[in-house]
């Protein structure tokens, strides 16, 4: 016998993000797909999502996507596969990898801000040009809080790392 609420609550936080941000991935496949990019499935939003894969290293791509390094290195070599990524000697260390989009990957990158640009078009139209713009910037607030970035932020021997941005 099931002990949960029935009927169930109103979702919390973490479905009311996932399940926006699900549908927003969907649409970003869907329209690449549509776009002649056929090869992506949803399991690559994991590299090509914001800020990109481009210059980074294997190991940051797992973290930011929380998945493990060795998940991370299989999309990567899908993606070398079909020729959206190449995987290229680090400059400074020679032993380290970083990923460089290929013509076709800045092409597939570029298509994914087309439709996230129609998607805040339609998401604004839906809730209002003013309310859009505050749930944005209440998510830009979210983004840059220290809540957000606890772990990843941390190196293991205690040390802070830099920014995303920076990276």
């Amino acid at each position: 016998m099931s002990t949960s609420p029935w009927p169930p609550p109103p979702p919390l936080i973490g479905a009311l993000l996932r399940v926006p941000a699900q549908a927003i991935h969907r649409r970003i496949i869907d329209g690449l797909n549509a776009a002649g990019f056929e090869e992506l499935r949803l399991p690559h939003i994991a590299v090509l999502q914001f800020p990109g894969p481009d210059g980074v290293r294997p190991t940051t791509l797992a973290e930011r996507a929380g998945i493990s390094k060795q998940a991370m290195n299989q999309l990567l070599r899908s993606l070398e596969a079909v020729g959206y990524i190449a995987r290229l000697e680090g400059e400074e260390d020679r032993r380290s990898r970083a990923v460089r989009l290929t013509k076709r990957g800045r092409a597939a990158y570029l298509k994914i801000a087309d439709i996230l640009r129609d998607v805040e078009r339609e998401w604004s139209a839906e809730l209002g040009a003013k309310p859009f713009a505050e749930l944005k910037a209440l998510l830009a607030r979210v983004w840059e809080s220290p809540l957000t970035w606890p772990d990843v932020r941390k190196r293991r021997d205690g040390r802070a790392r830099k920014p995303l941005s920076e990276e």
